[in-house]
């Protein structure tokens, strides 16, 4: 006896419903990535590509500007870009920083003594996210601005002691106590004496 043939319908029929609903659960699943994990090339913010000295880079002529070189028109207001000498305090930028395109840079007094200079930045990118970083160059070979940096101050020379001279002059003017002492006491026995003399009364002869 054959079975019916709604049945081997149905078994041929069974493969197609299997496929058709891997395919749904494929793009809900694609569906729920994509929300979840979106594109991150759309987030990415601004980065330094490029710099002009180069990072770690070591220069025995001082530059007359620092530029920077981002992947990407960077927004113009809110940046920022200075220049820290070897002493990590002296500033050596020497006007505020001007953003052209994907390029930012400032202009930088002329470097003073050789050594480690660390260059700080901050920047807007394009969809509105702050950036900041860093980076430092080498000078190998103190720049003009060596002679021009303030010299600390001499400490104060104690005062010279007074001449001798001077020291014996001034001793001439002063009488020593006790040559006063010595005339009083000439004085009282010349005083005793004349008292004496008088109280015996003239002399018989």
């Amino acid at each position: 006896m054959r079975l019916p043939s709604t049945t081997s319908s149905a078994r041929r029929d069974r493969p197609r419903r299997t496929g058709r609903g891997i395919r749904l659960l494929s793009a809900i699943l694609f569906g729920l990535l994509a929300t979840l994990f979106p594109n991150p090339a759309a987030d990415a913010h601004s980065f330094l590509e490029s710099s002009t000295p180069a990072k770690d880079s070591a220069i025995a002529t001082a530059p007359a500007k620092i530029v920077l070189t981002f992947n990407e028109p960077l927004d113009s207001g809110f940046t920022e870009l200075t220049v820290v000498g070897p002493d990590g305090a002296t500033h050596w930028e020497s006007a505020a920083a001007t953003v052209a395109g994907a390029e930012l840079s400032a202009p930088v007094k002329p470097l003073g003594p050789a050594g480690k200079y660390t260059v700080d930045y901050r920047i807007v990118s394009a969809d509105g996210h702050p950036v900041s970083g860093s980076y430092s160059f080498t000078l190998t070979k103190p720049g003009p601005g060596a002679s021009a940096a303030p010299a600390s101050p001499a400490p104060a020379s104690p005062a010279p002691p007074p001449s001798t001279a001077a020291a014996s002059t001034a001793g001439e003017g002063d009488v020593p106590p006790w040559v006063w002492v010595a005339a009083a006491a000439v004085l009282l026995i010349a005083g005793g004496i004349v008292a004496a003399r008088i109280s015996r009364g003239p002399s018989r002869d």
